[in-house]
């Protein structure tokens, strides 16, 4: 056991000294009793019959925290409390929660009131044992054991559980599966994988895996779902790497039988926030626990840290926070990238517009490359410019992109034999339905899922490029910065868009989510980390609209001329620019005072008498004319 401070908890006359010592004894390490350590006052409180309060605890409580902070950096050890609350056991294991292993040993008030009578020269009498289970709040993170076994089979009990059961488990061996696998690992977790045996398809890929990483010596490999579940240590806590749709729903099901009540399944994939609400509540009926997690990082993200965006019970996060939060990449202050979102679905939710965003920021970056390539500049000068831009728009999408432009193929650079068809995996999709369910105009979002979409008819590009010619190139008169500003308006016009269906979410389903919570742990480990990300951690602390920021107010300003060159010059030479025109066209429209929509109110009222209301009647009442 690596340096873990396992804590024995219980009501007084439970047992817990003895059980301690003995494990102590058996395991070879430092043993400690809780009740040492209580200072004369409240020992002197105590034998006069008078209970303890939260006030008289807390000094105790944070010395024994003290202890095993001082004891973990040699050793493991064992320490006995009874810390009967859970915010008694929150102080004991402030700031080391990743090394702490938690032992219940419980009985009824009559099996304990014997014990406590037969016992000598203890300061706690019998009569305050009933306030002891007055104040009891049973742990759901702790190993439960029955002081019935005999203190043999309690030992063996407890041995097993800490140091043969693994803590987590990882269901289905893919490219995100095998990195989080890795990743867990390399944290100091002990955990079992599993993988599914398809005979001459799938076959010891679990065990194969083990042997490949060194990382990977302590942990479990499985074939057999039965074997992998109870392998876990309670409450059974599974991370789901399978792909999202019937999978999920046949995995859950699969793996149904062998949980017990309090278990946990951790939903890693690109679920759809509806079906991840839908099983949710599904799970719930048996006492189960869901919690949806959105994942961003691709496979280096997966190994080395990805961002992580979880949601459900609370309680249920609590159990497996310190997994997630492990394994997740930091911030600059060294924070987890990974953080509670809120109910059911919605982390899902997040995770479906952090892809839309990136759709659009991946889009952008191409149209860009575009008109650089329509002023004359080869791949590797693309790059270049590309690269002096990251002092001011620094990202991991301009990064990549940077360097896929310097990637060549013998003498030729490697994006010029790359087909143009896009694909994409439904995020985009989705985001772009959930827009119109909840009446957000995402504009951009929609602009590049329906370019992706447009890709794929590459025969009828090529046809229709033949009967519609286009224009050269000789008239674009743009510069480099003009370009460069283009783009960054679009940007924040994205962000705009992205996190205001957020906003818009969290009110029609509340939510209650937290925009720069939201940020912060989009700024590192994920595909939409920038600089920009950073900058909106601060600017969501004051403000849920991202337009009425004064310094977004000032840069939009300020840009929106040269947007207006790049889109005009761009038409004007019949380069396709969708989304950095809809940027343009979309603050155009936000900004508009009084738009065009009195026409087509008026419009649906002559057809459809669907009434309208008037400027001069501030009064809410409705019209209907007859416009013949």
């Amino acid at each position: 056991m690596k340096n873990k401070v396992v804590f024995i908890m219980g009501v007084s006359g439970v047992g817990k000294s003895t059980i301690g010592k003995l494990l102590a004894q058996d395991l070879n390490i430092p043993f400690f009793d809780g009740d040492d350590f209580h200072p004369e006052s409240n020992i002197t409180k105590m034998s006069s019959g008078q209970p303890l309060n939260d006030d008289d605890r807390q000094p105790w409580l944070e010395t024994l925290n003290a202890l095993a902070k001082k004891e973990l950096i040699k050793n493991s050890c064992i320490i006995v409390c009874s810390a009967l609350k859970q915010k008694y056991r929150d102080i004991v294991s402030k700031e080391i929660e990743s090394k702490t292993k938690w032992v219940h040993l419980s009985g009824s008030y009559e099996q304990i009131c014997e014990r406590m009578n037969s016992r000598t020269k203890h300061f706690m009498p019998s009569e305050l044992l009933q306030s002891q289970f007055d104040i009891l709040e049973n742990p759901t993170e702790a190993l439960q054991i029955d002081v019935s076994k005999t203190p043999q089979n309690i030992i063996r009990t407890i041995k097993h559980e800490l140091m043969d059961a693994s803590e987590f488990g990882v269901f289905g061996l893919g490219v995100m599966g095998k990195s989080l696998c890795r990743n867990l690992a390399n944290n100091g977790f002990k955990i079992s994988m599993f993988n599914r045996h398809v005979e001459g398809l799938e076959e010891d890929i679990a065990t194969n895996f083990k042997t490949q990483f060194k990382e990977l010596s302590q942990a479990a490999a499985f074939d057999d779902i039965a074997a992998f579940v109870n392998s876990l240590q309670q409450p059974k806590k599974i991370m789901l790497m399978v792909n999202a749709g019937k999978a999920i729903d046949d995995v859950i099901e699969d793996l149904l039988p062998y949980l017990s009540e309090s278990d946990i399944l951790i939903d890693c994939g690109n679920s759809n926030y509806k079906k991840t609400k839908e099983r949710y509540e599904y799970l719930k009926t048996k006492n189960i626990h869901l919690v949806g997690a959105g994942v961003s990082g691709g496979e280096e993200g997966a190994l080395k840290g990805p961002s992580i965006m979880p949601s459900g019970a609370k309680e249920a996060y609590k159990k497996v926070k310190l997994y997630l939060e492990a394994i997740s990449a930091k911030d600059k202050d060294n924070l987890p990238c990974c953080t509670y979102i809120g109910p059911d679905g919605s982390g899902h939710f997040i995770k479906m517009v952090h892809n839309g965003i990136e759709y659009v920021e991946m889009q952008l970056l191409a149209e860009v490359s575009t008109i650089l390539e329509a002023l004359g500049q080869n791949p590797s000068e693309i790059a270049d410019t590309l690269e002096s831009w990251k002092g001011q728009a620094s990202s991991y999408l301009l990064d990549i992109t940077t360097s896929i432009f310097r990637k060549k193929e013998g003498n030729d650079w490697l994006v010029n034999k790359v087909l143009d068809k896009a694909g994409n995996k439904g995020t985009g999709n989705w985001t772009a339905i959930a827009s119109a369910e909840l009446g957000v105009p995402s504009t951009l979002i929609a602009s590049a899922l329906f370019t992706r979409y447009m890709s794929f008819y590459k025969e009828e590009r090529l046809q229709l490029n033949k009967s519609f010619k286009k224009g050269s190139y000789v008239k674009f008169k743009i510069t480099f910065n003009e370009l460069f500003e283009a783009y960054q308006f679009a940007r924040i016009i994205n962000h705009y868009q992205g996190f205001k269906l957020i906003t818009e979410a969290s009110k029609s389903y509340a939510w209650n989510l937290n925009l720069s919570e939201i940020a912060r742990i989009w700024t590192s480990g994920c595909i939409i980390k920038s600089k920009l990300m950073k900058d909106l951690v601060e600017i969501f602390k004051n403000t849920s609209n991202l337009l009425t920021h004064k310094k977004i107010i000032e840069t939009l300003n300020q840009y929106k001329s040269s947007t207006k060159t790049v889109v005009l010059q761009s038409i004007l030479n019949d380069v396709s620019i969708p989304a950095l025109s809809e940027a343009i066209q979309f603050f155009n429209g936000i900004t508009t005072a009084y738009s065009s929509a009195n026409i087509i109110q008026a419009q649906r009222d002559y057809f459809g008498a669907h009434t309208y209301q008037r400027l001069d009647d501030n009064s809410g009442k409705n019209y209907h004319t007859n416009w013949k």
